[in-house]
């Protein structure tokens, strides 16, 4: 078993991750943006969606099945609503785009929504709420991805994990953040168990003849199962319906993976849905939403979502970040 180590700071991660993404032909404002997304995910222990993702990012970015110095283009403006192009790029420099966009909308508007095409993997759904919860606004994020899911009742995947993210302004309080991929568990978890080669709880995927499985690999080459069942793969084709179709993106059965070099771009689909609560709550909002999170609190062992990352945080901020020491040597291999 590897060991771990405690001594890598926000920082040296930062520019560990900035290091590799330059190296491989990915533009330094960019490069900046991504890492900013990989180590906030490694800050919140969602490594699945963190440093463990660099490798894959680096190979894709040098074989060009991502364009590393792709800008996001705002194409179309109609109203409130915003149609960005990823061009085939990183999806964080999108969505980074499309919030400052959608903050701006929404002070004159009350409401706001874009879409991104032609992107990419776009990491915690929640970490770009939370960008719009901390502008004062009510956040919705969609995102659809390539196929892991199979419909309800089959064997096929063609729906991705299609995360779903919603984060709300508190007063004087770190927003709350509810993120939530479809599937019982992120692939990016299984990803990480299949590389070290450990087992998966039963219950989370099927092997490629759908039958129940605990080995990791072979859940990487089925299909994982969603939460809730039935309901569970109605919400998945929902997110689908629109991150992909509202959108004009590749579905889940046509985009190629996230994980490989191997293809052309995945070129999926955002949605992002902002709300100035002020316009609808006639200026309510911050006290009915703390009166709601205090009887949550009131009640023993109530939790509010989103409540312990910021004590996850401040202990990232003093102790640093331990990564897997398998994952650290693959790191320093790219950065040279």
């Amino acid at each position: 078993m590897g060991c771990k180590y405690a001594s890598l700071s926000i920082a040296t991660l930062h520019n560990l991750a900035g290091k590799i993404l330059i190296s491989h032909n990915v533009s330094a404002p960019n490069a900046k943006s991504v890492a900013s997304a990989l180590v906030a995910a490694e800050i919140d222990g969602l490594t699945g969606h963190g440093m463990a993702r660099l490798p894959s990012y680096a190979s894709q970015a040098w074989s060009g099945k991502v364009d590393g110095r792709a800008c996001p283009v705002i194409e179309e403006v109609k109203g409130a609503s915003t149609r960005i192009d990823a061009a085939n790029g990183f999806a964080y420099p999108a969505i980074e785009l499309a919030c400052e966009r959608l903050a701006s909308i929404c002070k004159q508007e009350g409401l706001a929504g874009i879409s991104v095409y032609r992107s990419h993997h776009f990491g915690q759904a929640g970490y770009h709420a939370e960008q719009l919860a901390r502008r004062g606004l009510v956040g919705l994020v969609f995102s659809n991805s390539p196929q892991a899911i199979a419909p309800w009742g089959g064997s096929r995947g063609l729906f991705g994990t299609n995360p779903i993210a919603f984060a709300a302004p508190r007063i004087n309080s770190p927003p709350i953040v509810i993120d939530l991929s479809l599937s019982r568990v992120a692939r990016g978890q299984i990803m990480l168990a299949a590389e070290k080669g450990q087992s998966i709880p039963e219950g989370w995927a099927l092997d490629a003849k759908g039958r129940p499985t605990t080995d990791a690999t072979a859940a990487m080459e089925g299909t994982l199962l969603p939460i809730g069942d039935a309901k569970g793969s109605a919400l998945v084709m929902m997110v689908e319906i629109l991150a992909a179709c509202l959108t004009g993106a590749q579905l889940g059965f046509e985009a190629s993976s996230f994980f490989t070099a191997d293809g052309g771009p995945p070129a999926v689909g955002q949605f992002l849905l902002a709300i100035d609560p002020d316009f609808f709550s006639g200026g309510q909002f911050g006290e009915r939403i703390e009166t709601l999170v205090k009887a949550v609190e009131d009640d023993p062992g109530g939790y509010v979502p989103g409540s312990r990352k910021q004590e996850k945080r401040e202990v990232a901020l003093r102790d640093g970040i331990l990564i897997d020491d398998v994952l650290y040597g693959k790191l320093k291999n790219l950065a040279e």
